[in-house]
């Protein structure tokens, strides 16, 4: 006879987790560290900053589909319903992933991080699945969220929000983002977007946040794509980058000027 009260409890799986998505693609990366390398891009929708010159305001809120590249590079795009499950993103990631050809599998958004308990799930397994590294795109305003995830990660391309350009102020959060991407010794880079607005202050703050870090963090500069939607934001004049360049220099080791890469060859 078996004792109810003593019997051991079932232990069922853990449900599988869904997020919103807006697009699984293969294309060259364009930006920072890794610019010019083939990555599965995953992105994922909604973020909860509103940067003036952000040029995929269409990932802010979540929509009722997303499109999923067949073939990659094809642009062979299907479209599927909304939330997804780790099991369904897991079979377009794999499906992505032929035998040579991508060199990281590249989290963006959006802001992949308000993904968190989701990406928990699923980035063990893709990791298993592929054996490819992961890069996570931040605003680099969210640590604690952060935390789960950095068992599963290998580099970090993370924002510092410059006020002046994009009219959200984050410096403590960056900060702390920024301490437990290098204290994990992952990957890290640092991104600032510039404008011809740019405020000097702005940059002196974020040259001494990143060097108080670690004065090796690469940092790059981004010159800014104008939006028809932010015309109060230009690109900045040659005469600005170079002296921006010199003032970040002086307290950090690699600072590098790269614009939007992806956009100059026409892969938007």
């Amino acid at each position: 006879m078996v004792n109810f009260a003593t019997a051991p409890a079932q232990v069922s799986d853990p449900p599988d987790l869904t997020a919103a998505l807006v697009e699984v693609f293969s294309a060259i990366q364009g930006e920072g560290l890794n610019v010019g390398t083939r990555q599965i891009f995953i992105r994922f929708g909604i973020c909860d900053l509103r940067c003036r010159f952000c040029d995929s305001a269409h990932t802010w809120k979540p929509s009722q589909t997303c499109q999923i590249e067949r073939s990659p590079g094809e642009r062979d795009f299907l479209t599927a319903n909304n939330p997804v499950t780790s099991q369904q993103l897991l079979d377009w990631v794999n499906q992505q992933n032929q035998p040579g050809l991508h060199d990281s599998i590249s989290l963006t958004g959006g802001e992949p991080l308000l993904h968190a308990e989701f990406l928990a799930q699923f980035l063990p397994l893709v990791r298993d699945r592929t054996g490819l590294p992961i890069y996570l795109e931040t605003a680099g305003h969210l640590p604690l969220l952060l935390q789960p995830i950095l068992p599963y990660l290998d580099a970090v391309g993370m924002d510092i929000k410059l006020p002046s350009v994009s009219g959200e102020s984050h410096w403590s959060a960056h900060s702390e983002f920024l301490r437990c991407c290098h204290s994990a010794k992952l990957e890290v880079f640092c991104k600032l977007i510039v404008s011809a607005q740019t405020q000097t202050s702005d940059l002196v703050q974020a040259r001494q946040l990143v060097a108080e870090v670690h004065p090796a963090i690469p940092v790059f500069l981004q010159p800014v794509t104008p939006l028809g939607t932010a015309k109060d934001l230009t690109a900045p004049r040659p005469e600005q980058v170079l002296a921006w360049q010199a003032l970040m220099k002086a307290n950090l080791k690699s600072v590098r000027v790269i614009p939007q890469t992806h956009k100059a060859i026409g892969q938007l």
